[in-house]
């Protein structure tokens, strides 16, 4: 009998093995691949289409973005009200959401009603129409949602680090304005729509309790859609600006200032990312950061600062982030070189080291509960190109890197004149 008088003895998550449930992969008739996770106790289903349709692909800004937004508001069957209530009726939500390099529809559902959804979703795919009325009440929504957005610093300096970093032009960099949403036209979206929906490249990936007959439902109503399989990647210069610090009022009255200090970063194919996100969450990554606690426990500046990889497919960003008082907002980025410094000049401890070292495996380890949390995991290997093997040598990396290791990745890429510092208040 279970003496409960007595501790369970307790395990660093460093030395649990790490398993990645495989992926099932099948190919419709029309040459899209499906990626599939049959896994989990109760009835239901995500199923996620993925397109080639981000802004990384649009000739004119917003137009990646508003072609993704109206998909489900309106076909040449229903209209956007009959589409809602026909997801609602069985019980199913469809989410639409567009990226730098990607868009995608998701589909949450009871997987007992599949046979109903399907064939929904291939109307939405196939034949949406964009309702000029529906596009006149998109730009009148966002315009005013955009107007109350920009009174807010943080809006505001989130949209000007991009453009300092990567360049207006560059699709990382872009971000919505009135002008923007007033150039839109129908006929722009319909040609957008035809080019990357209708005749688009795209991947499904499936997770869940699936049906027995799942590959016979896709390919009945997605693999005898034409594709275009020959999409050509566009290639976008990065023009960062050439000053490196800026200072913005957005609000004279303001009492509390956003910082933003960022640098560009390779992407994951670089032998250097997977053991920089290590210094990542050492640096600002989780709560018990070296920046939490300095610039919020310590010094009481802000509630909270972060550090984040961007999650980018061609180039990435190592951003630091935080709202401080008006005040203390130079004395923030001042400590936050501060600790690059400490960084580059002294090694790691191996208990601090340990501590992270378990947050971060922690966290994998409660990325691999559950179906759809799974196939997000390999979302992520497969969309941005990565061995199928990245999962085993991230959990490898993390495990073995050395507080040497670090300090040499500190001196590397914690360089203060490489980075953009800016605050808008």
């Amino acid at each position: 009998m279970l003496n409960r008088t007595i501790a369970p003895p307790i395990k660093d998550a460093i030395d649990f093995s790490l398993q990645l449930k495989p992926y099932n992969k099948f190919t419709l008739d029309n040459g899209i691949e499906v990626y599939a996770i049959n896994a989990g106790a109760e009835e239901v289903l995500q199923i996620e289409w993925v397109f080639y349709a981000g802004n990384w692909y649009e000739e004119q800004n917003m137009i990646a973005a508003t072609t993704n937004y109206l998909l489900k508001n309106g076909t040449s069957k229903k209209t956007a009200f009959e589409i809602n209530e026909h997801f609602e009726y069985y019980g199913a939500y469809l989410n639409r959401g567009a990226y730098n390099e990607t868009a995608a529809l998701s589909l949450h559902c009871l997987n007992k009603h599949t046979g109903h959804l399907l064939p929904a979703v291939h109307e939405i795919i196939t034949s949406s129409i964009f309702p000029e009325d529906e596009i006149q009440l998109y730009k009148q929504n966002n315009k005013q949602r955009l107007a109350v957005s920009l009174k807010k610093s943080e809006f505001v300096a989130g949209r000007l680090i991009d453009e300092y970093v990567y360049g207006i032009d560059h699709p990382y960099g872009k971000y919505s304005t009135t002008a923007a949403y007033d150039a839109i036209a129908r006929e722009q979206l319909q040609a957008f729509y035809k080019q990357h929906y209708q005749q688009g490249k795209y991947i499904i990936f499936i997770a869940g309790k699936l049906p027995k007959d799942i590959e016979v439902q896709l390919n009945k109503n997605f693999g005898q859609i034409a594709v275009n399989s020959n999409l050509v990647s566009k290639t976008h210069s990065i023009v960062p600006a050439i000053e490196k610090k800026y200072r913005i009022i957005n609000d004279a009255d303001g009492v509390q200032g956003s910082v933003r200090m960022g640098r560009a970063f390779p992407n994951r194919h670089h032998p250097d990312f997977i053991k920089t996100t290590v210094l990542n969450s050492l640096f600002g990554g989780f709560f018990g950061s070296r920046l939490m606690s300095n610039i919020r426990e310590d010094k009481g500046y802000t509630y909270g600062i972060h550090s984040y990889l961007l999650n980018h497919m061609h180039e990435s960003g190592w951003m630091i982030s935080t709202e401080a008082g008006r005040d203390v907002c130079e004395a923030t980025i001042a400590e936050v070189y501060k600790e690059m410094e400490l960084l580059r000049n002294e090694p790691v401890k191996e208990d601090e080291l340990l501590l992270v070292k378990n947050y971060m495996l922690g966290t994998v380890l409660g990325d691999l509960d559950g179906p759809f949390h799974i196939i997000a995991k390999w979302k992520n290997t497969i969309l941005n190109n990565l061995p199928e093997s990245y999962f085993y040598d991230s959990v490898a990396a993390i495990k073995s890197v050395t507080a040497k290791e670090l300090q040499e990745l500190a001196n590397k890429y914690f360089v203060p004149s490489e980075f953009y510092e800016l605050v808008v208040i």
